[in-house]
């Protein structure tokens, strides 16, 4: 059987003219060179050296069959170091789903951080909503998707990487645009709209649970516009929508943000065990790194804005 180690020796020993000088070099007997290249000539059947007292030359046989194994072996080691890059995420695609804007916030500064550090990884962003996502990465065709909530999904992994406030969308002339936070009782009774395509949906049962819970149906007209065209409606006054914080980066004329108090939306990574893609575990590995980064960076904003209390000074009225 012919191996590769038997094109090895061929071509050190062709180098170096020598079977002694190619053990030598390739640190092993030169018994093992001499048996290798027989066994290699015998396969062929035709001779490749002429063996003199001085060393080895090539006969016409292994001069052809030198240029031929040089360009394989090139192939080969272009094999090796595209694989071997692929390994280290140096190239690759990494298809994504997406459920958040990219505007701002922890998706952008993935994304960024991914490129700056990995400038030949592709990314492939899918939008849609999170039962579709979670089905093409059961079925490998998503590598990893990001969605809201922290709901196990059978046969794949999932990782809560950061969290979003909820805002409601206004008019600038709107009566609540004068408030800086709003609280559902605010919103009870105002008109929304949502757009059919993802994340519309889940806006439109989100409203539905908040609202219904004190008491009021919620007015919700879906429209089938993209997410552009649907904060621009809520400029002319066709009504408010909801939207999470990274999107709050995209300014559109006519609409303020406002945060409505106490709502934080959880975004989760998830990925099928059986995604053997480099370039997405090292895509994970940095969301990782950037989620523990911003969860410290959230933890020190609190503690400048509520420090603790200083303990008390109070009379000691104990016996």
């Amino acid at each position: 059987m012919l191996r590769l180690r038997h094109i090895q020796y061929f071509v050190t020993a062709s180098e170096q003219g020598s079977f002694r000088k190619a053990a030598a070099l390739l640190n092993i007997q030169e018994s093992a060179v001499s048996r290798r290249i027989r066994d290699l000539e015998d396969r062929l059947g035709a001779s490749l050296f002429h063996r003199h007292p001085g060393g080895v030359s090539l006969t016409v046989a292994g001069q052809r069959f030198l240029r031929r194994v040089r360009v394989a072996l090139q192939q080969i080691e272009l094999g090796f170091n595209d694989v071997a890059a692929i390994g280290r995420s140096e190239d690759g695609i990494i298809k994504v789903g997406i459920f958040s804007s990219l505007a701002s916030g922890f998706l952008f500064e993935l994304m960024k951080t991914l490129d700056d550090e990995h400038p030949r990884v592709a990314v492939e962003l899918i939008e849609g909503n999170p039962s579709v996502h979670v089905a093409a990465v059961r079925q490998l065709q998503l590598d990893v998707a990001f969605i809201t909530g922290t709901s196990e999904w059978p046969d794949c992994e999932r990782e809560q990487l950061w969290s979003e406030r909820v805002f409601a969308v206004l008019p600038t002339e709107h009566g609540l645009a004068t408030k800086q936070t709003l609280h559902w009782d605010d919103l009870a009774g105002e008109n929304f709209i949502v757009s059919n395509a993802a994340p519309g949906p889940e806006i439109y049962d989100y409203l539905i649970q908040r609202l219904a819970g004190l008491g009021h149906h919620p007015n919700i007209h879906p429209h089938s516009v993209g997410r552009d065209v649907l904060l621009s409606m809520v400029a002319i006054g066709r009504g408010l929508t909801l939207t999470s914080e990274a999107t709050t980066g995209a300014q559109i004329p006519g609409i303020v943000y406002r945060p409505i108090m106490g709502e934080v939306l959880p975004f989760s990574a998830i990925w099928s065990r059986r995604n053997d893609n480099p370039a997405c575990r090292r895509f994970l590995s940095l969301a990782r790194i950037l989620s523990q980064t911003d969860r410290r960076a959230v933890r020190q904003a609190d503690a400048v804005m509520n420090p603790p209390a200083s303990p008390s000074q109070s009379l000691d009225l104990s016996p």
